[in-house]
């Protein structure tokens, strides 16, 4: 696992390329934060990466304001 001891933090996490990002980064064994503005969706990616075994949580965030 190339990302063993690893925390990652994906913005956009909720749906697309930040979800597919944050699916491989758990399968590569990082911790993963999964950042979105739809917190149901960053919900819904850190479920399926706890229930795959892997670890993660959901944060809301808009990265687009400083």
């Amino acid at each position: 696992m190339r990302l063993e001891n690893q925390v990652a933090l994906i913005t956009g996490a909720g749906s697309g390329i930040g979800k597919e990002t944050a699916l491989l980064f758990a399968a590569e064994g990082a911790a993963v934060v999964a950042v979105d503005v739809n917190i149901a969706a960053a919900e819904s990616v850190a479920a399926e990466i706890t229930t795959a075994g892997g670890r993660a949580i959901a944060v809301k965030a808009d990265v687009s304001k400083a």
